[in-house]
Formats: structure tokens, sequence, C-alpha cells
């Protein structure tokens, strides 16, 4: 199994910047890539960024140039940077493990971000 806890979500102004982490425990070595989505309640949840274990990344269109996903692999943790923050990005910020076997991904619980206009 693997437990995700994100943590770094709260309230921002418009333009402004935050940092989103994931710290991952137990059977690490399964996770394959660490995602990140998010999700607007009543609409559904959506994939932000995505970081495989070679490092490579992918983004939505919506965030490229803005977000950035990075690891720390000692401290088994993912980062998502957001700048330049809309208010459009508001939503609880999910972080969900790709693993090998099943149940072959695992979700964090969230973390809510406010972005004020």
């Amino acid at each position: 199994q693997v437990q995700l806890v994100e943590s770094g979500g709260g309230l921002v102004q418009a333009g402004g910047s935050l940092r989103l982490s994931c710290a991952a425990s137990g059977s690490i070595f399964s996770i394959n890539a660490m995602n990140w989505y998010r999700q607007v309640i009543g609409k559904h949840r959506e994939l932000v960024a995505t970081i495989t274990s070679g490092g490579g990344t992918k983004y939505a269109d919506f965030v490229k140039g803005r977000f950035t996903i990075s690891r720390d692999n000692a401290e088994n943790t993912v980062y998502l940077q957001m700048n330049s923050l809309k208010p459009e990005d508001e939503a609880v910020y999910f972080c969900k493990a790709d693993v090998s076997a099943w149940p072959y991904e695992y979700w964090g619980p969230g973390t809510q971000v406010i972005v004020s206009s």
C-alpha cells in the first residue's frame, strides 16, 4: 500500500504563488508515476500534471508555463509549484500515485486552494 498526504493549500490572491507538497509512504518502490489532479465541486476531477519515475513531466494545457511538478526522492515527496494563480485555479488538489499492481492507484485526501480576485 501507498499512503499520500497533501499539504500547502490555502488562500492566495490572484497572481500569487503556492507550493503544494505530497508526501508518500509505504510501498513507494511500486510507484510508476505521481500526479496532481484538481476538482471543483460539481465538476469532474481533472489532471493537472504528471511526473514519471524516470523524471518525465506532462502538464495540462491550462497550467503550462505557470505550474511546475517536481520531486525529492530523498524525501519521497512530490511538489506542485503554482505561479500566476488565477481564480479559475481554485479547487481541491489531489495527489495520485500510479502503481504497478492492484489497485493500480492511490489517492491522497486533497488540499484546498482558494484564489481571491
